[in-house]
């Protein structure tokens, strides 16, 4: 999501931070944030938004060291990246797991069927993990051509009915329960970072070159899934951390990719004039940008973390 290589012709967006009132926030510290975690293991789970933060991560981390120190970005498939620091005996793996839960796209049924008592396959590359941040909430709220799931499976029942809020808790508490039979609490940290903010709508970021100034975002994501999240960590006898972004990413519709999460974007502005606004990505983020700032955040748990490190 490199805007600028991309060719966005402004920049003034990589230039506003956020800043917490009243509270000394401390600074991103790249080799300090290697040496806490030496001989451990990262892994982000969770969507194409939690890739975008695993992307900032792994930007940050590399321009903090010498290159030589880097084995370099593998890209293991689409759905799962790592980035070793040889020096720290550091890996930072990402997961590509949108529903946390699996989606068997093969079911007998001949539908693509979402599991909510079933933990994603991909979830034994998470066990032993040093470090672990989810997230989810995206994916499930898709519609239309978008939605990528015909039936929901609760104990072993095909289900086409259910109401989101009901579908998602009941995928939660699997994750919870994953959680909590997997994870030592003793040596893992375990974070759940909040909803990213889109801006579609009155809010579309085509376009639009400074953020919001004003309290005037109203985000069109369901509250009541934010808070079943927060309940399910609740809940969870294992401790996680609520990494929380929204509201400090609710300002920023001026930071999204648009038109340059391509560098191709001159050929579809050419070609698809009248469909520019589906290529137009208001969801993801542009880097450097607004996810170096969740990553300041989550080095500040891991920093305020001696229990761990």
């Amino acid at each position: 999501m490199n805007c600028r290589s991309n060719g966005r012709p402004d920049f003034e967006y990589e230039n506003w931070v956020w800043q917490p009132k009243d509270c000394d926030f401390i600074q991103f510290n790249g080799t300090d944030m290697l040496e806490r975690l030496r001989g451990k293991r990262m892994i982000i789970v969770g969507d194409s938004m939690n890739r975008n933060q695993w992307e900032s991560l792994a930007c940050l981390l590399y321009s903090s060291i010498d290159p030589a120190q880097v084995e370099g970005i593998e890209l293991k498939s689409k759905n799962s990246k790592i980035f070793r620091a040889k020096e720290y005996d550091f890996t930072l793996e990402f997961d590509f797991s949108p529903f946390l839960v699996q989606l068997d796209v093969n079911h007998e049924s001949g539908s693509k069927v979402l599991k909510l008592d079933e933990i994603s396959a991909s979830a034994d590359s998470w066990a032993g993990a040093d470090v672990m941040l989810f997230n989810t909430g995206h994916w499930w709220v898709h519609l239309g051509k978008y939605k990528t799931w015909d039936l929901f499976e609760h104990k072993r029942e095909l289900l086409e009915d259910m109401k989101i809020d009901a579908a998602f808790d009941l995928a939660m508490r699997t994750w919870s329960r994953w959680i909590d039979r997997n994870v030592d609490q003793n040596k893992t940290m375990v974070l759940f970072r909040s909803i990213s903010p889109e801006h579609h709508g009155d809010f579309w970021c085509y376009n639009v070159t400074r953020p919001i100034m004003d309290d005037s975002y109203a985000s069109l994501f369901p509250k009541s899934l934010s808070t079943i999240v927060r309940d399910t960590i609740r809940r969870t006898r294992t401790p996680v951390s609520y990494l929380n972004i929204t509201n400090l990413s609710q300002p920023r519709r001026d930071a999204h990719p648009g038109l340059y999460r391509s560098s191709r974007w001159n050929v579809i502005l050419q070609r698809y004039k009248r469909r520019v606004p589906s290529f137009v990505d208001c969801s993801h983020w542009c880097l450097p940008g607004v996810p170096d700032t969740w990553n300041r955040l989550l080095y500040s748990f891991i920093f305020n973390s001696s229990e761990y490190f």
